[in-house]
């Protein structure tokens, strides 16, 4: 009997030890760093929190920086301060080790996302554009903010161009008022400015892009040729589509970002 238990104890052994490695549950993104903004008038990981635990559950970092659009900051700082903010996002993911750089967000996230690529993108792994917002190129937006625009112009040649003003603003079809810098507004609405989503998105280097829209989006009957057709080329690039509106699609489509960063 003791002679069995020894074999049976010896066989054990040597599976144990040819065994291959069990591998790591959360071990497929490790090494990524995202930086995943908020849409306009929400806060760091508003409409993403089923994303963010998918990505960190492969072993990704995720920063959710509070952007200048945020409900508590509302355009207290203009386009290009935000791509400062980003890069300093960026910065802190390298420090805590990652290699491998994805700058994402939502609706005007989204936005920023395609503008950062647009002016660092040639160290990125991937760029991820979901439900994307704010365009205000589009000749819905240039009649709507026209006579603001024209104002705040005139208010920068007077001088006045960092004193707050009441401006118009609207987001997915929804107007409102904002207090803003004339300065900051132009940075912002401008429609051959800095924000203009199909400009950055022809300036972006080839990188790795991901357009997600719900098909319940206002934005999906622009389609791909909007801007996702003006990037550079790049073979694992994708224009993806799924059956959720313009606040649930990231959640919705959260195993198939997940997949499509595995497979870079």
């Amino acid at each position: 009997m003791l002679n069995r238990f020894l074999r049976l104890a010896v066989v054990a052994a040597i599976l144990i030890a040819f065994a291959p490695p069990a591998r790591a549950q959360s071990a497929s993104l490790q090494g990524y760093g995202i930086v995943l903004m908020h849409g306009k008038l929400f806060w760091p990981g508003a409409f993403v929190g089923d994303l963010i635990a998918a990505l960190r559950a492969e072993g990704a970092v995720v920063a959710t920086p509070e952007m200048p659009w945020s409900k508590s900051r509302m355009y207290d700082a203009g386009y290009e301060q935000a791509m400062t903010e980003i890069a300093a996002a960026v910065a802190r993911l390298k420090a805590q080790g990652a290699e491998k750089i994805v700058v994402a967000g939502h609706s005007m996230g989204a936005n920023a996302a395609i503008g950062y690529a647009a002016r660092h993108g040639g160290g990125l792994a991937a760029v991820m554009a979901l439900s994307p917002g704010h365009l205000p190129e589009t000749p819905e937006m240039r009649e709507y903010t026209r006579e603001a625009v024209a104002r705040a112009k005139a208010l920068i040649a007077a001088g006045k161009g960092d004193e707050p003003a009441r401006f118009p603003d609207r987001a997915q079809g929804w107007p409102y008022f904002v207090t803003a810098t004339p300065r900051v507004y132009l940075s912002l609405f401008d429609p051959d400015g800095p924000a203009a989503i199909p400009k950055n998105a022809a300036a972006m280097p080839p990188v790795p892009f991901l357009w997600l829209v719900g098909r319940s989006d206002p934005i999906h009957p622009r389609g791909p040729g909007y801007a996702y057709e003006r990037a550079a080329k790049h073979p694992k690039s994708r224009y993806l589509e799924v059956d959720a509106a313009h606040v649930g699609a990231p959640n919705a489509a959260r195993a198939q970002l997940v997949e499509w960063l595995k497979s870079l």
